[in-house]
């Protein structure tokens, strides 16, 4: 797996910080080996609660699908060790999705439609339609915020392109631009 360690923030790793990052999210293979490439950020926050100063987030790249995690600690090590903690569950939580437990066999190699009973899919309980209309970025920003939401979707009157804005948990607000392969 090819990491890349990202300090952000002022953030300053000590040579053994960062041969303690690799190591401990180069075990991730063991649990997941198709993880062709990592990112780790490490940040300090501006928190009043001590056990809140550094952030450590790590974002994954499996055969297209990201795995993401991040956590929150006094001190960097214990941060990556958090984080790392979460990217195990998320990771069992996925391969559990993808394998019969206890056989090792892919559900999508065996019928799908027999084990459709036993694994419990998210259902889609409601739909909602609205007119997607071209505007700038200043108005979709207020426009959200007129409706209340952490999200919303408009075209760019800029591109003619689908985006989505959504509200950082910093307060901040991120733009996501599809691209099409």
């Amino acid at each position: 797996m090819k990491l890349q360690i990202v300090p952000k923030d002022n953030v300053v790793l000590s040579e053994a910080t960062e041969r303690y990052a690799r190591k401990r999210v180069g075990k991730l293979d063991r649990y997941l080996p198709s993880i062709s490439e990592g990112k780790l950020e490490i940040s300090r926050e501006g928190a009043r609660l001590p056990e809140q100063r550094f952030s450590a987030q790590v974002t994954l790249d499996s055969k297209g699908v990201l795995i993401r995690a991040q956590e929150k600690a006094e001190d960097i090590r214990t941060a990556i060790d958090k984080v790392m903690d979460a990217l195990t569950s998320r990771i069992e939580r996925y391969k559990g999705k993808l394998y019969d437990k206890g056989r090792g066999v892919s559900l999508a190699r065996q019928g799908a439609m027999e084990k459709a009973e036993e694994v419990e899919i998210p259902k889609v309980v409601k739909s909602k339609h609205f007119l997607v209309k071209p505007m700038s970025m200043g108005e979709a920003v207020n426009q959200m915020e007129l409706l209340g939401h952490d999200f919303f979707l408009f075209t760019n009157a800029e591109t003619g392109d689908l985006n989505l804005l959504y509200r950082r948990k910093d307060g901040d607000y991120g733009l996501i631009e599809p691209e099409m392969e």
